[in-house]
């Protein structure tokens, strides 16, 4: 996993600790007063970058005002897709299954994109039992589950079509994007604290896939 941020993030926190620390200074508050003020103003900041990530995804304007200072937890910079950490310690993808929104984890460690009965039902996927079980193990033990097929999966300005997934009611409210999707990238990788996602053949993006 990264860990760590832009250059012009950090650039950015500096400037917000420098100001109330030079206010401080200069009035010449007793230490235990600075330290204190710090806290809580570095509170206030948490809070706010939650606030902001949380109403992004609804509110356009809040949007707008993330991509101005570059705190959108999910954006297209040139040919790659780049996903931020969440304070969770994961990297959580917005993609569109055939046509509806969803939030997935993205997990190396899962052969198979899996998804929820309620996320199959939505997109309006053929869920078909296996001939043979098909038998998934989870952190929870051993569970059985169909299969479907995702005709088409967008993720920022990635494509992928045909998306073979497995469907339990068991996975709970939790999607998840596995290495069935990730292999046919280009290249993906992790670099402080963004997931950086490259599709093949990025010049025809916006006529054809992007995967080979």
């Amino acid at each position: 996993m990264l860990t760590g941020h832009t250059n012009t993030d950090l650039l950015l926190y500096a400037l917000l600790l420098v100001l109330p620390i030079s206010a401080l200074v200069a009035r010449r508050v007793p230490l235990v007063r600075i330290v204190f003020s710090l806290a809580s103003w570095a509170l206030i900041f948490g809070l706010g970058l939650m606030l902001i990530g949380q109403r992004q995804r609804f509110d356009p304007y809040i949007a707008r005002i993330a991509k101005a200072l570059n705190l959108e937890d999910q954006s297209v910079v040139g040919n790659e897709v780049r996903i931020r950490m969440s304070a969770d310690g994961h990297f959580w993808a917005r993609a569109k299954l055939d046509g509806v929104s969803r939030r997935l984890l993205i997990d190396s460690g899962a052969t198979m994109t899996a998804l929820s009965s309620d996320t199959a039902d939505a997109a309006g996927l053929d869920v078909k039992a296996s001939a043979f079980p098909m038998l998934i193990r989870t952190a929870n033990g051993t569970i059985a589950a169909k299969t479907a097929t995702v005709g088409r999966l967008t993720l920022g300005d990635i494509r992928a079509s045909d998306l073979p997934v497995v469907v339990s009611p068991a996975f709970g409210d939790t999607d998840v994007l596995g290495m069935n999707f990730l292999s046919q990238l280009k290249s993906w990788r992790v670099e402080e604290s963004t997931l950086i996602l490259v599709p093949h053949h990025p010049e025809r993006r916006k006529s054809t896939a992007d995967f080979t």
